[in-house]
């Protein structure tokens, strides 16, 4: 009977303690307007990039915005805002995120890493635990828009992210035109759907470039890819985002795109997108 009565204290404190961490977390979550995800079913497909420039183009725009990347194997975001030297403020109780310009706020584990060459081999549950403590831990304040930047694929970090904002969350599907992405980032749409994550919409990265020269617009991959998905699958289409080399130079060198070269097809893109959701928000 000893026994009985010590498990069900430990059951009961544990439950207690589980309410606490969900009631923080509800709190915390209630002061963001909006939670978007970005995620894909494919790799490579310029999604951190797209994260990267979304928030940076909101922040510029006069919002006040977080930039979550919850990537464990691979957190690109703080090389992609050139903050890699950056570590938090840590208190016992929260953590500040890292601050870009005067409107976004970020948090990376790459922010807390010791050694940036060595692998991460956590297995799902300490990956919810870690994605939980972003969410109820940081200090994010009151945002307009917290942007959630997810690995590739449906695992654990895109499963956990969904679970812990329980259909708070909308998300921002990116894909490239090509039938091999567009097949993976199917079954994205289907994972949100059994999720009950309502789908802003669908964006297609790297459609096409156009010569800066000359202006002539090239289908490098198959075109019409994104479109041809998200009326197959009734979502609506976000736009299209062609590809230009200095995407890739502003990454590895960590400026942000949109702030440099606004006035660039791609940049276009990413600003249009970023306006459009804002309206959206508006309409609300």
């Amino acid at each position: 009977m000893e026994e009985l009565k010590m498990a069900s204290s430990c059951s009961c404190s544990s439950d207690k303690k589980k309410e606490d961490k969900d009631e923080k977390l509800k709190q915390k979550m209630g002061k963001i307007k909006n939670k978007l995800v970005v995620m894909s079913g494919k790799g490579g497909v310029g999604k951190s990039t797209v994260s990267a420039n979304l928030a940076a183009a909101l922040a510029m725009n006069g919002f006040q915005v977080g930039l979550l990347d919850i990537d464990v194997h691979g957190p690109s975001i703080p090389r992609l805002l050139s903050l890699s030297s950056e570590k938090p403020h840590i208190e016992k109780e929260y953590i500040e995120p890292v601050p870009w310009g005067r409107n976004l706020w970020v948090m990376s584990l790459g922010f807390l890493l010791p050694d940036n060459r060595e692998a991460v081999i956590w297995r799902g549950p300490v990956k919810m635990g870690l994605i939980r403590q972003f969410l109820q831990d940081v200090a994010w304040g009151d945002l307009d828009y917290l942007l959630i930047d997810c690995p590739p694929g449906t695992g654990d970090e895109p499963l956990s992210a969904l679970q812990l904002l329980d259909g708070q969350a909308r998300a921002i599907i990116v894909t490239t035109p090509q039938a091999v992405a567009v097949d993976d980032v199917r079954r994205s749409i289907s994972f949100c759907r059994e999720m009950d994550t309502p789908i802003l919409g669908i964006l297609e990265n790297m459609s096409g470039y156009s010569c800066p020269k000359c202006h002539e617009h090239l289908d490098i991959f198959n075109t019409g890819g994104g479109r041809e998905l998200a009326s197959e699958m009734g979502v609506e289409f976000l736009g299209s985002i062609p590809i230009d080399p200095e995407i890739v130079r502003s990454g590895d060198e960590g400026y942000i795109y949109v702030k440099t070269h606004p006035e660039s097809p791609a940049a276009r893109g990413m600003l249009d997108l970023a306006q459009n959701i804002s309206a959206k928000k508006a309409a609300k």
